[in-house]
């Protein structure tokens, strides 16, 4: 697993059909993304990324993935619930947030990404809560991209929407560069961990990671049960 987003900036990133190759480096810049002071920007080797489209909206006042998901509540688009059919605040944070709390725009390929996740989290049977970890996890391994390799960028062979490795026995590159695959991977993972439902979000999450920044994934629960509440 990739120890901390913050080290690096992704240079790939796959669409949810795999196959075509991204670049995501302008996010950051045009965005105001988080990613810290000692992010390494990777040379931008193709036309802007559907992020740095989605950031520059952001800067110029026009909606982003987020604000199109939050009018499609009222319009009835993307067949998104009404506001009394989403998951309770109970169900999606039971235990609370745990410190400061992270938050950063999305654009369509993150949001489909998060659609992925909740899709797998229900056909996994790790209801809300489950998803609210999922989300989170991948919130903080890869902003909800789904990165290929990353070259020089790469932390080991770690790629996907988790940063799960084929060296650690998590299936082939392919695979874990597969939304559905990497997610209810992730899921078969955190099923196995025993009373995961009563862990607090990034204890959950870190048995299933092993991250060597253990507590990072607690930073992204608000926002995790936020898109889990729009998406469920």
């Amino acid at each position: 697993m990739k120890p901390t987003f913050t080290r690096w900036l992704p240079a790939i990133a796959k669409t949810p059909h795999r196959k075509t190759a991204l670049t995501v480096a302008g996010v950051a810049a045009l965005g105001g993304l988080a990613f810290g002071p000692t992010a390494l920007a990777a040379p931008v080797t193709s036309g802007p990324h559907a992020g740095a489209v989605a950031a520059i909206d952001l800067a110029t006042g026009k909606k982003t993935a987020t604000d199109r998901l939050t009018s499609d509540l009222t319009t009835g688009n993307d067949k998104v619930p009404a506001k009394a059919d989403r998951p309770s605040r109970d169900k999606l944070i039971p235990h609370g947030v745990e410190g400061a709390q992270s938050r950063i725009p999305l654009d369509d390929a993150q949001l489909a990404n998060a659609k992925a996740i909740v899709k797998a989290a229900k056909e996994s049977g790790v209801g809300e809560r489950g998803a609210v970890i999922g989300v989170a996890t991948s919130l903080q391994e890869s902003k909800l991209y789904n990165l290929g390799h990353l070259g020089t960028y790469n932390d080991h062979d770690s790629e996907g929407l988790f940063q799960q490795r084929p060296s650690s026995g998590w299936g082939t590159s392919e695979q874990i560069t597969d939304p559905d695959y990497a997610s209810k991977a992730f899921f078969g993972a955190l099923k196995n961990v025993g009373g995961w439902q009563q862990l607090p979000l990034t204890a959950a999450a870190q048995t299933v990671q092993v991250s060597a920044f253990p507590y990072a994934y607690a930073q992204w629960e608000e926002q995790a049960a936020d898109i889990v509440a729009q998406l469920w």
